[in-house]
């Protein structure tokens, strides 16, 4: 029998079977994985132009303007020309978005269940575990600065 080479294997193949869950609880909202955290992001951070929330989230205009205009034409957003520097857009969740951030925090509560069940009382340990790791790598949380995950007091 062969076993992993590397440690982490493990952790690499949940995180995929970990998404694979969360596309299937969000299907039934016609969303990806990736638009629910723009929404969420959105959601904290008020209007916001589009360049800082690429930037948020580490990619380029080009690819947050491609995501954000899918969630436009879904209702879910506004775009608008910022007053303040014409060559910049505004971005806006809509009631019918803002709506929606609630289904979305459903299905997230439901995979950290779904987590909770498989790993019992080391659960919280391997949550705070996966956030040094974040904050060790360097990721962050979109729209919030040296500040705990939304739902933790820290890390």
């Amino acid at each position: 029998m062969q076993t992993y080479s590397h440690d982490f294997h493990g952790l690499l193949h949940s995180a995929d079977l970990v998404e694979a869950e969360l596309r299937r609880r969000l299907a039934p909202l016609g969303l990806q994985p990736r638009q629910a955290r723009v929404l969420e992001a959105m959601g904290r951070m008020g209007a916001v132009s589009q360049t800082d929330l690429a930037s948020a989230f580490g990619v380029t205009p080009a690819s947050m303007s491609t995501m954000t205009d899918r969630l436009l034409a879904a209702g879910y957003i506004t775009r608008t020309v910022d007053p303040a520097s014409r060559r910049q857009n505004v971005l806006e969740l809509t009631d019918k978005g803002r709506t929606l951030l609630a289904g979305i925090m459903e299905v997230w509560a439901s995979v950290d269940d779904s987590i909770r069940a498989v790993l019992g009382s080391q659960s919280e340990t391997f949550f705070d575990l996966a956030h040094k790791l974040r904050d060790g790598l360097g990721g962050t949380v979109p729209g919030v600065k040296s500040a705990p995950a939304p739902g933790r007091l820290s890390d």
